[in-house]
């Protein structure tokens, strides 16, 4: 069966999902809120690989598409996908520029689930001044943007229709497959980040348009959010620090005492010697195959791709 998902369908969908609606308690000035469940897995960070990939394997990050978000816990290092998600990507980089995070609070944290921040100690429900986001839940895209077919995969609990999963540029990515764009009237399949572990995105009400400031990081696999929440990136070092931040809903769980985002800055806009030099396996490169067929089992299936690490490390 083809699978057909567009903006609106999804929106729907979003709007009719129970489970995230009552969730979405949150919101905000903005009429934005956080509505994330799942489960969790650790994530080893910039630990060295067991696969022994080639120099040119390794890549950068580019810093002006790099968020650093400083707590109480050390440095989060979180790369963005402005191919994906244009408008919250310059949401993002706008504020961080803007110092609006500097000092706001991680309000909503659930254990294994999710991280929320961008609240205030007075204030919750604090947000931006500026318009709501459109949605960027998917991506029309046609064979120039490539994601890897791995597996199918179910979108989400929400849209059960299935689809395949795989990689875009280190990405965890789901799609439609790409030998459907040959019967679209446009050329075109819709693809999607997947909320694995480590997925930055934005929180909302059930308003699909409603995003505006407030933000969360997964702390555990939220299957459910896949394509009718916008994610705009993901933790490349750090995930750490977001798994230690302090449990709690402010003024729903008594003694929670929240952990506060002491900045958020573009990697650009921080002094080379101070930015932390952070270096991911690329999944284009054609040892990434081979990496992947060292995770395979007796069977000769891969793991979830939710389970699948993309390697990092630290250079000096």
């Amino acid at each position: 069966m083809i699978m057909r998902l567009s903006f609106a369908t999804l929106a729907s969908l979003a709007l009719a999902t129970t489970a995230c609606a009552r969730e979405a308690d949150t919101a905000t000035n903005n009429a934005e809120s956080a509505v994330v469940a799942g489960a969790a897995a650790a994530v080893s960070q910039a630990a060295a690989p067991a696969y022994d990939f080639p120099e040119e394997a390794w890549r950068d990050l580019d810093p002006e598409n790099t968020l650093y978000i400083e707590t109480t816990h050390g440095r989060i290092v979180v790369e963005l996908a402005p191919e994906f998600a244009p408008g919250h990507v310059e949401r993002m980089k706008t504020l961080a520029r803007d110092q609006f995070y500097d000092f706001l609070i991680w309000h909503r944290v659930i254990e294994d689930f999710m991280a929320q921040g961008g609240g205030s100690r007075a204030n919750p429900n604090h947000g931006t001044d500026l318009p709501n986001l459109q949605a960027e839940f998917t991506l029309a895209r046609g064979p120039e943007l490539t994601i890897s077919e791995l597996m199918q995969r179910p979108v989400s609990p929400s849209i059960p229709q299935v689809g395949q999963a795989g990689f875009w540029n280190s990405f965890h990515a789901g799609t439609q497959p790409i030998a459907q764009a040959m019967i679209t009237a446009t050329g075109q399949v819709q693809s999607w980040l997947l909320h694995c572990e480590g997925a930055a995105a934005m929180a909302r009400t059930n308003d699909p348009n409603s995003a505006g400031s407030q933000f969360y990081i997964t702390r555990g696999d939220a299957e459910h959010l896949n394509a009718t929440y916008t994610v705009w990136g993901r933790v490349r070092h750090g995930q750490d620090a977001v798994n230690a931040i302090e449990v709690g809903t402010l003024f729903q769980d008594p003694g929670f005492t929240p952990d506060v985002i002491r900045s958020m800055r573009v990697e650009a806009d921080i002094p080379e010697a101070e930015r932390t030099n952070v270096q991911i396996v690329d999944s284009n490169h054609p040892s990434f195959n081979g990496y992947l067929d060292s995770l395979r089992d007796a069977d000769g299936a891969l793991p979830d791709v939710c389970d699948i690490d993309i390697p990092t490390r630290i250079q000096d």
